[in-house]
């Protein structure tokens, strides 16, 4: 895996500006007066005129301001609701220094029935998504709703005086069983205790966060939504597996593999579906309660709290507070487990390890659930097996509340908690319930190691790619046998995109790779993380804004239809860039009455390895595999494919024989390269 760059020379325009020194005596006073103003108006000509000259120099002014939303409950010592409040009534601080409230809002929610419901708040019509961009299981040919959240204005109330509940179906973490049981305790919620004052939407995860419904009050409509639901889909991916001797079972293998990575990518992705949902609710200043249904949502340690507490400050930030519902409902576990899972090797049986194993991993399990709750203002429905309560005690926490919004005057970008203190003057009997701070924006030079692994895994799974850097990208593939292929990826970065670092006298740069390649049933085949570091030492460094970076690597692969996302990130500026295409390894086994060659490779340049400006891996043998390596020389892919006069220009195949090899023995092969001007042959 190489690093280059192709040299372009390049010109810097130069000016010089008049500079006098000098002294004069109090008595020259008016000459110095007049040379000054000479000295003045040359450098102000000068100045214009390299304007004129380069009219891409503009000036950029930015701003930004960082509106803070806040829910209040405020109650008298009965606990019910106060009303009739004002902005002047209350005093809000952030760490310590005043703030002026510029937003300020009542919503008076009730639980009582009405004899008339307000006419019901409903999303536009649905469009028809096609079966390949849902993705999601559905038999060929059917169509899937496609909604999203409607978005507010900032500051705006968009639903007033309504309750706002979001029913989050995890189909990742339960089993068929689980599944039912929270599907029937929605419809039981929907039918007897929904109020007219409720709107509700509903979403769903099994590989990716899908908006079923937007906010409605009509129960005909959701029940259609939730009714539909393919029970089982996601079963499959329920169980995490454990890893270790100490968890192993007599499943007729005698290997267990280790699953760690897996099982920390898997927990990352739950949560980070749920920041998602958070960040699509955030524009809406009214109070939310997300229902969360899952089976337990199980942890590796110290590895996925970076994920965890930026799942809970998205909620804070977003006026949202999490509803867990274990779905699994109360479990009495047997000491040898139950009939679905094979019976543990070894004395951990008789000894009681296995069943206090079973129970700290179920324990654990339901500590994320606890965690979510407690930390965003809700309150975790575990081991019950009414699971429409999770849904009605999120209805009753939301009762009648302000809205209450302000500009900070915080502009710094450091991630830090910022507490919030609000009180009513001369009010003391009033009880008042709202979060104790947020924490604020942060910039990607204050990013910890755990933030930016996160970033990576948040970028790789958004649906829009990031495009702050450019890329192009160009896939080939030859042939290593009869069932398997070598495809080599090159990507190139033009070098003006990047920020270096001096160190020791030395210019540097970081970049950080993840790519993954799925197949035709989008079930992920191959994947890829590197991290290199780029040293350039004198006009190198230099040059490089007229110079392209270029990284190369490579996956072995089988014949089929393949999907590539390949993402990269500079970590000076923090920009990112994302490339998705889609390529096909064909079969050459098929092809009987062509010549069996691989994909043609165009270049205009060879580079010795050791000119490389970074390297991930130096691994002798696989080099001296590379199809593009010979004698100690790297033919680098011309991605763009534009070639000058002055350029060698390179062609590079193979052809190969009908046993899966390359044709080194045999009939010769003859090669040859035509050139074009329009249609005329030259």
């Amino acid at each position: 895996m190489l690093l280059r760059f192709s040299y372009m020379l390049f010109e810097r325009r130069k000016a010089s500006f008049p500079v006098a020194i000098g002294w004069w005596p109090r008595s020259a006073a008016p000459a110095r007066a007049m040379m000054l103003a000479q000295m003045l108006a040359t450098v102000l000509a000068t100045v214009l005129a390299l304007a004129a000259q380069e009219p891409e120099a503009t000036v950029k002014f930015t701003s930004s301001t960082n509106l803070v939303i806040f829910n209040v409950e405020v109650r008298d010592g009965n606990g019910d609701p106060v009303e009739g409040l004002t902005a002047a009534d209350f005093e809000l601080a952030e760490d310590g220094k005043r703030q002026n409230i510029s937003i300020f809002e009542f919503q008076r929610l009730d639980l009582t029935p009405r004899a008339e419901a307000s006419e019901p708040q409903r999303a536009a019509a649905p469009e028809e998504t096609p079966r390949e961009t849902a993705a999601d299981g559905r038999a060929e040919g059917e169509t899937l709703r496609r909604r999203d959240i409607s978005r507010s204005a900032p500051g705006k109330v968009r639903y007033r005086d309504r309750r706002l509940l979001v029913l989050y179906f995890d189909f990742s973490s339960m089993p068929p069983a689980d599944q039912i049981r929270a599907q029937k305790s929605s419809l039981r919620f929907l039918d007897e205790h929904m109020a007219p004052a409720d709107l509700v939407a509903v979403m769903s995860f099994s590989t990716r966060l899908r908006v079923l419904q937007d906010f409605t009050d009509d129960r005909e409509l959701l029940r259609e939504v939730i009714g539909s639901f393919r029970m089982g889909e996601a079963s499959e991916l329920a169980g995490e597996a454990d890893t270790g001797e100490e968890s192993a079972v007599d499943d007729g293998s005698a290997f267990v593999s280790d699953e760690t990575e897996f099982n920390v990518f898997n927990t990352d992705q739950k949560l980070s579906a749920l920041e998602s949902a958070a960040n699509m609710l955030a524009s809406l200043p009214e109070k939310k309660a997300l229902v969360y249904f899952a089976s337990g949502v199980g942890k590796t340690g110290v590895e996925n709290h970076s994920q965890l507490r930026s799942t809970i400050n998205a909620a804070l930030r977003a006026n949202m507070a999490f509803y867990p519902v274990d779905a699994r409902g109360l479990v009495a576990e047997a000491p040898a487990g139950d009939a679905r899972q094979g019976s543990a090797r070894g004395s951990r049986t008789f000894s009681g390890q296995a069943q206090r194993q079973r129970r700290d991993r179920f324990n654990d399990q339901q500590e994320t659930l606890f965690t979510l709750a407690s930390d965003t203002g809700g309150k975790a429905l575990l081991d019950s097996n009414d699971l429409t309560l999770g849904i009605t005690q999120a209805q009753k926490d939301i009762s009648s509340y302000y809205i209450l919004g302000y500009y900070s005057t915080n502009d710094k970008t450091d991630g830090r908690f910022r507490r919030v203190k609000l009180r009513i003057p001369g009010r003391r009997k009033l009880k008042i319930d709202y979060r104790s701070g947020y924490f604020g924006p942060k910039e990607f030079r204050n990013f910890s190691s755990a933030d930016k692994e996160r970033q990576l895994e948040e970028a790789l799974l958004l649906g829009d790619p990031v495009t702050d850097l450019s890329l192009a990208l160009e896939v080939n593939y030859f042939r290593l046998g009869r069932d398997r292929y070598f495809v080599p990826v090159a990507v190139k970065i033009p070098g003006s995109e990047f920020e270096l670092a001096r160190k020791g006298g030395r210019e540097k740069t970081t970049l950080d790779f993840i790519a993954q390649v799925r197949d035709g049933k989008r079930k992920l085949v191959a994947s890829l993380r590197d991290h290199i570091e780029v040293k350039l030492q004198g006009e190198n460094a230099g040059r490089l804004a007229r110079r392209q970076l270029q990284y190369d690597s490579g996956f072995t692969l089988p014949p089929g239809d393949y999907q590539l996302k390949f993402l990269t990130r500079e970590n000076q500026s923090g920009k990112m860039g994302t490339f998705e295409t889609k390529f096909t390894v064909p079969d050459l086994d098929d092809e009987t009455s062509y010549v069996k060659m691989s994909s043609v490779v165009w270049s205009n340049q060879r580079e010795s390895l050791s000119s490389a400006v970074g390297v991930a891996e130096r691994n002798k043998k696989l080099l001296a595999a590379h199809p593009l390596i010979h004698d100690g020389q790297k033919l680098i892919p011309s991605i763009t494919r534009v070639f000058r006069t002055d350029q060698s220009l390179y062609v590079y195949f193979e052809v190969y024989a009908r046993n899966g090899g390359r044709e080194r023995e045999g009939p010769s092969v003859a090669a040859s390269l035509s050139f074009f001007r329009g249609d005329v042959k030259v």
